[in-house]
């Protein structure tokens, strides 16, 4: 039974209140690429996104959503255009003139972004800090009302400020608490075109998370609808696993009104997955109900049909997603007509990693690129993978100061958003920090800035061997 939540009209179209699942994606062109931009946007409407983000980094770029949005309705494309605001509440005011949405990040919203620095608060300064957020976010709630403008209140796990991490720490219970004290900001001013969505590369940590959150709503009487997503999910078979643990296990739980699949690939490429994904619901939670049934000697058994090997991938990860962030087993078997043991066993591995019950490979927490993205991020990617995997296959693999093997977390992300804070669920991190400039981080720390984009993977490659030796 899916949960029951009000509904919201973002443009021509209504989110929640027992609508359809939506689908969406975000368009990574530069928002000042008024062509490009209005391009790529109709290809993702084309494959069957609902909803299209671009970002906004300042009052030039959501001024500039005007001429897109007039050049995607030129076309004949009526698909919602929804701003992405990070760090600048001003551009929020104005993006909320010329968008159908406007995603807020409440980490960066007034709070300054995080430096990773504890601050001690006693309760009347933590209160006036509260009251500078509502003095702030209720002339921008205004103009949204005037215009017909929905707003997203969007939590992302790696962005969350340095207020929220110094009073409940890096946890579902700050994730979630940095949502609702918005929302008890938009309750209060009667303001409710609102959808959250709360993220993170973590699926266990973006599922606890959510989780959580649905339960504070009910408790306070609140209704909204739910955007889900698993963050900087990568790209191919890891991204599309990572995702479905994730959304799939919120989604067999009847929570989730629109989603998105975030890839590392051409945004359109997303829509498919997440179609897949919402067209498996019932099938998935079906099998999650047989698969808990089978779980004997800490294993699940899972025996299921798939007509492609990504309807396999997503299907099973979907089914068992759920159990396994749960605790419920540790180990995973896999039955599925024509399919051989060797792609199966694999598959479990995968899907084990993806909901951190074990490492068996390198992961990567690489994010889908926006038009914040500040190098190449597709081809870095293929270049970061091409090194390491020529590292494992050779030998010498990567090893700790003790002799043994490691199987690395490394972070590939375009900009500073959630760069840092997603550095901290991984070992080592490449983060873009200028136009071609590259900062190389180690978990939290930054270890080297301003590289040019040209040395970066040798580099970062050179700090990890180094570093593991120590």
């Amino acid at each position: 039974m899916r949960r029951q939540t009000r509904e919201v009209r973002v443009g021509g179209i209504a989110i929640g209140g027992g609508n359809p699942i939506r689908v969406q994606s975000m368009c990574t062109t530069s928002t000042m690429d008024t062509e490009g931009s209005i391009a790529q946007t109709l290809r993702i409407a084309k494959a069957g996104g609902e909803l299209v983000r671009l970002t906004t980094q300042g009052t030039r770029e959501a001024e500039n959503m005007r001429l897109i949005s007039e050049g995607v309705r030129r076309a004949g494309c009526q698909v919602p255009l929804v701003a992405d605001v990070h760090f600048n509440p001003n551009v929020a005011d104005v993006a909320a003139l010329y968008c159908e949405k406007v995603r807020i990040n409440p980490g960066n919203y007034v709070d300054a972004a995080r430096q990773f620095k504890h601050l001690d608060y006693t309760d009347e300064e933590y209160a006036e800090e509260l009251a500078k957020i509502e003095a702030r976010l209720v002339p921008f709630l205004n103009t949204c009302r005037e215009h017909h403008t929905a707003i997203r209140i969007g939590v992302n796990h790696g962005s969350l400020s340095d207020r929220i991490m110094s009073r409940y720490g890096d946890t579902p219970e700050g994730i979630v608490e940095s949502c609702m004290e918005f929302l008890r900001i938009c309750v209060r001013h009667r303001f409710m075109d609102v959808v959250i969505s709360i993220k993170a590369s973590n699926t266990v940590v973006m599922v606890q998370s959510v989780r959580l959150l649905v339960r504070e709503m009910e408790r306070e009487g609140m209704d909204f609808p739910l955007h889900l997503g698993v963050t900087e999910a990568g790209e191919g078979e890891d991204g599309r696993i990572k995702s479905a643990v994730g959304i799939g296990a919120l989604l067999t739980e009847g929570i989730g009104d629109t989603i998105r699949v975030s890839l590392s690939e051409e945004p359109e490429c997303e829509i498919p997955v997440a179609r897949k994904l919402v067209g498996f619901i019932d099938e998935c939670a079906r099998l999650r109900a047989v698969a808990e049934q089978s779980i004997k000697d800490d294993t699940i058994t899972l025996m299921l049909t798939a007509d492609s090997l990504e309807d396999l991938q997503l299907k099973a990860a979907m089914a068992v997603g759920a159990l396994l962030i749960d605790k419920k087993a540790t180990r995973l078997r896999l039955v599925c007509e024509g399919f051989e043991g060797e792609c199966l066993q694999s598959l479990s591995d995968n899907i084990l990693q993806a909901a951190r019950v074990k490492f068996v490979k390198t992961e990567y927490i690489s994010c889908p690129g926006c038009g914040r993205t500040l190098y190449g991020l597709q081809e870095t990617i293929a270049r970061i993978r091409a090194a390491v995997s020529a590292r494992e296959k050779s030998d010498h693999p990567f090893v700790n100061g003790n002799g043994e093997r490691v199987f690395l977390k490394i972070g590939i992300m375009g900009c500073i958003v959630n760069g840092p804070g997603e550095m901290a669920d991984a070992d080592y991190g490449y983060v873009g920090a200028a136009r071609g400039k590259i900062s190389l981080y180690k978990g939290r720390e930054c270890v080297e800035k301003n590289i040019p984009e040209e040395e970066a993977v040798e580099r970062l490659m050179a700090f990890i061997e180094n570093d593991l030796r120590q």
